[in-house]
């Protein structure tokens, strides 16, 4: 894939994860109405820096794994059928308007005092947020190191902008404690973003595919 591809695809596909309800959007929530605007960024902050020791682990620790057509096909596969489910649960959660920013809170008040630890807490924790990474974040971090450290820089740059700018949104929205973002924009957003992630799924798993039986 090309650079621009790279993070273009990055940005949008980390909208799958980060537009999801689950515990970082009810951190995310909670500390916007205790310390204002910033608790977006620094949640993400925290998010980010266990997404960066993933990903260098990923890029030096399993590039001689990558290197396997059939285990790189494989990869894809897995990771392409990830972001197929992930596609059609957005899609379903769309139309049926099963999603809403209204019941979103955070399980453990005490994380606020520390928002940069809560993002890492919540995230390490979330089992989510471990099988993305073990599917569709290993198949991304192998096609983006084709182009080197420069491809996978990329990656993780589009991917962790898709986080900063949800969690960012969010928190300016509920910082002042009123919601600006309707729950049918939200549901509006999660259903073209769940139509396009299925879409891109399906070119993981015909490249995955063509590794390993062709």
């Amino acid at each position: 894939m090309a650079l621009w591809i790279i993070f273009i695809s990055a940005f949008l596909v980390g909208f799958s994860g980060a537009l999801m309800p689950g515990p970082m959007l009810g951190v995310t929530i909670d500390g916007s109405f205790k310390k204002g605007w910033k608790a977006g960024p620094l949640i993400v902050l925290g998010h980010g820096i266990l997404e960066l020791l993933l990903v260098i682990i990923m890029t030096f620790g399993l590039k001689d794994f990558f290197s396997n057509n059939k285990v790189a096909g494989f990869i894809g596969l897995f990771g392409g059928a990830f972001l197929t489910w992930m596609g059609y649960g957005m899609i379903k959660s769309g139309i049926h308007k099963s999603v809403s920013l209204e019941n979103q809170s955070a399980g453990n008040r005490a994380l606020m005092s520390n928002l940069v630890l809560a993002g890492i807490l919540v995230s390490a924790t979330n089992p989510y947020f471990i099988i993305w990474w073990a599917s569709t974040g290993m198949e991304y971090v192998r096609r983006s190191y084709d182009l080197g450290l420069i491809g996978v820089s990329v990656f993780f740059v589009g991917h962790v902008l898709s986080d900063f700018v949800w969690y960012s949104a969010i928190s300016a929205a509920f910082s002042g404690g009123k919601k600006l973002i309707s729950d049918n924009v939200y549901r509006c957003i999660i259903l073209l973003l769940g139509i396009f992630i299925m879409l891109f799924s399906i070119y993981f798993i015909v490249s995955g595919w063509k590794m390993i039986f062709f």
